[in-house]
């Protein structure tokens, strides 16, 4: 998938945010534990700020909108590779509606990174970049969440 312009990445991008944070609140609205519905509001939030910050370069241009970011390498624990595919259904176990998560954010990080490979526009590229960067980092919470769980599970 090649973008005309930076304009094109953005929209695509800020699509993407949206509907993620819709499928969180969606998902936050369905479930009865107060802790579940708390972070998948909080995932929403997250998305949201993504959001807010792809409208910020849209509105600036990279160079101001991403002055202050701060890449760094966020570690890989791969957890969602071993994780199978499912849809959601109200009243889902924790450990499911985890992995539907890792999942999704893990099918968004490999977007993005395929999108950063073949971009040519060094604007588009650091764009691609930073929503590499952010989909690392709610996948890895994500594993994270599940391995806590499932290490109190006995597993």
């Amino acid at each position: 998938m090649q973008f005309e312009n930076l304009k094109a990445v953005l929209e695509f991008a800020i699509e993407k945010e949206i509907e993620a944070a819709e499928f969180y609140e969606s998902i936050a609205r369905e479930e009865s534990a107060a802790g579940s519905k708390k972070m998948f509001l909080e995932f929403s939030a997250e998305e949201q700020k993504h959001r807010a910050l792809l409208e910020n370069i849209d509105k600036k241009g990279v160079a101001q909108g991403l002055a202050d970011y701060k890449f760094k390498w966020i570690t890989d624990i791969k957890r969602s590779d071993y994780v199978v595919e499912m849809e959601y259904e109200k009243n889902m176990a924790y450990n499911d509606i985890l992995m539907i998560a890792m999942k999704r954010e893990e099918k968004a990080l490999k977007l993005y990174n395929a999108l950063l490979e073949n971009a040519d526009d060094p604007e588009q590229k650091k764009v691609f970049k930073v929503l590499c960067q952010e989909e690392a980092k709610h996948k890895l919470a994500l594993e994270t969440l599940y391995d806590d769980y499932m290490a109190e599970m006995g597993d």
